[in-house]
């Protein structure tokens, strides 16, 4: 189907049959749709519309949702191409300060209009390179990303179905960069370069400058997981170093106040942790966190979204801990591959969250309304 067209709403509205949530199914298609990544927020048209990917026509491409009518809208129209720069856009990001997304085709950063769909490129990859996470500064001026050595040639790689090729990726040490380029397509800049796996390149949603990025591989074996870097200085620095020989962090994402960074994390003697520093290292609160977590994400450390297991899940603080997992609703998602993971993130209000599901045989994109949280049954309980 060609750019602009429009498909009649999917929409669907069902109670969760454990917890009475409210939910939305915002696609129902016979191919997989899912939102983009979960550092990655989605919405656009103030808040009016939702950016998401879907198979459909046996191509993938970006498609806008409207939230109060259904309505979809296709926004790309492209060919399948074959790996490693498949078209996928779980890493596309939207522009937080105008209506623009920007994802990868091929081996260009393509810049989408999402009320014109008028489309242009503004860099493209270096020969011997493959990218991985990219994200959009607070002030809209620039897009971060990471890149690094394609070992595709020497390596069996397929981070997309299985992780295949992960551990060797790590301990392969490719040639990794860091990307800072103007959204208008002015210039670029190599702001970081070192033999390291790099990935997940996160912008500060209120700091135009800082960004944190990750050391990429087995979590218990990186050298630190959580770094920072500053855009204009060019200076790194780590964020929660090790503490402790064989202890793993990760799913780190920037709060709101895109000050603090979150992150849960384990030790080698099996004790769990969720946490939050300053994207400086400072101020450091670690809590002691007996629970499966899955991907984590919240807008405030007051309440925090997993997915662990078949149930979407939410923990809430109740000074001085974290109170019992309540069930939000069930997902029963395969996590087969990439774009099938749950993925869940709250909305910028606090009051869905969103996420993707294979529940119905296919990924489709889904709104759960938050409920008070205390009212959610204890999942403790449940078992």
């Amino acid at each position: 189907m060609p750019v602009g067209s429009v498909f009649q709403s999917e929409m669907r509205e069902f109670i969760d049959v454990v917890s009475g949530a409210s939910i939305r199914q915002l696609t129902n298609y016979r191919g997989h749709s899912h939102h983009l990544y979960f550092t990655n927020p989605g919405w656009y048209a103030s808040g009016r519309k939702l950016l998401i990917s879907s198979d459909r026509g046996n191509r993938t491409n970006l498609f806008g949702i409207d939230l109060e009518t259904g309505l979809l809208t296709q926004l790309t129209d492209y060919d399948p191409l074959p790996p490693p720069h498949e078209v996928e856009f779980l890493r596309c990001c939207v522009n937080p300060v105008r209506d623009e997304a920007y994802y990868f085709h091929g081996r260009d950063v393509v810049a989408l209009d999402l009320v014109t769909c008028a489309q242009r490129i503004i860099w493209s990859l270096p020969a011997g390179f493959v990218p991985s996470q990219i994200n959009c500064t607070a002030d809209g001026a620039r897009v971060v990303l990471g890149i690094h050595e394609d070992l595709s040639a020497r390596l069996h790689v397929d981070y997309l179905r299985g992780y295949v090729g992960f551990r060797e990726t790590w301990a392969a040490r490719p040639l990794s960069r860091i990307m800072a380029i103007a959204t208008d397509g002015s210039r670029s800049d190599a702001v970081w370069e070192e033999r390291y796996w790099i990935g997940h390149t996160n912008a500060s949603p209120t700091m135009p400058t800082v960004i944190t990025f990750c050391h990429e591989g087995p979590w218990e074996l990186v050298d630190c997981r959580i770094w920072g870097l500053d855009l204009e200085s060019g200076r790194v620095w780590k964020i929660r170093p090790r503490r402790v020989e064989g202890e793993a962090v990760g799913h780190e994402h920037w709060l709101s106040d895109g000050v603090h960074v979150a992150y849960h994390g384990s030790l080698p003697d099996g004790n769990k942790c969720m946490g939050v520093v300053r994207f400086d290292d400072q101020d450091s609160v670690e809590y002691a966190f007996p629970y499966e977590t899955g991907h984590i994400h919240s807008n405030d450390f007051r309440l925090v979204v997993g997915d662990a297991g078949d149930v979407v899940r939410i923990w809430q603080f109740e000074e001085p801990e974290f109170g019992p997992p309540r069930v939000l609703c069930c997902h029963r998602c395969s996590n087969h591959i990439q774009q099938l993971h749950v993925h869940p993130r709250f909305n910028p209000a606090g009051t869905q969250v969103l996420f993707t599901s294979d529940m119905s045989g296919y990924g489709n994109v889904y709104l759960a309304d938050v409920p008070e949280v205390n009212r959610l049954p204890d999942l403790e309980v449940l078992r």
